[in-house]
């Protein structure tokens, strides 16, 4: 007998994975993202306002899904995001994940490495450190990491959620029908 759910989250959260919350929330709510993706740069802000209206019951977690072969400047993006992380610490890698959001619909240079190690200093990075590492792809094993157990969780397309180690594959667009989600997984548990 198999343990493989259809639609479940194969690889659970751990110590690396990058979280705002307390692991004891009542819901966690992963995302599986592409920082040039015009879709996750929408759900940008929609996750940002479920994290307020959920408060402490909510564990927010993201998870790098760079499709590359379209997005020519996601798997830097990622990679840059995880050096601030590595170089000055959870609440920099913060920084630069909303910088980059902030930041992708700017113009059509908008990630490429120059700006990257821009954002990556306003969020309080060494941008030589963060160049250095981008050049060397320092951090590919860790994004590919992640992109490999978004595969395993079947994943093809970004934003993915789950939702407590569950797939919503409900409209997450509409933030009525996503926080009512949230919020029936947060009383569930």
């Amino acid at each position: 007998m198999s343990d493989h759910v259809e639609g479940a989250l194969r690889t659970p959260v751990g110590d690396t994975d990058h979280s705002l919350g307390a692991a004891t929330a009542p819901v966690t709510l992963v995302e599986y993202g592409d920082y040039q993706c015009p879709h996750c740069y929408r759900a940008h802000p929609i996750i940002t306002a479920a994290r307020k209206k959920l408060g402490a019951k909510l564990r927010f977690v993201f998870r790098n899904f760079p499709l590359a072969e379209v997005h020519p400047n996601a798997m830097h993006a990622a990679e840059a995001a995880e050096s601030v992380g590595a170089h000055a610490g959870a609440e920099a890698f913060w920084a630069m994940h909303d910088a980059i959001y902030k930041h992708q619909q700017d113009s059509d240079d908008a990630l490429d490495d120059e700006h990257l190690v821009r954002y990556a200093a306003k969020a309080g990075a060494d941008p030589k450190a963060v160049q250095h590492d981008l050049d060397g792809e320092a951090f590919e094993s860790r994004v590919r990491t992640d992109f490999m157990s978004g595969l395993r969780s079947g994943v093809n397309g970004t934003p993915t959620f789950f939702i407590n180690g569950m797939r919503f594959d409900g409209d997450w667009a509409n933030i009525g029908i996503f926080v009512s989600a949230l919020e029936a997984a947060a009383t569930s548990k």
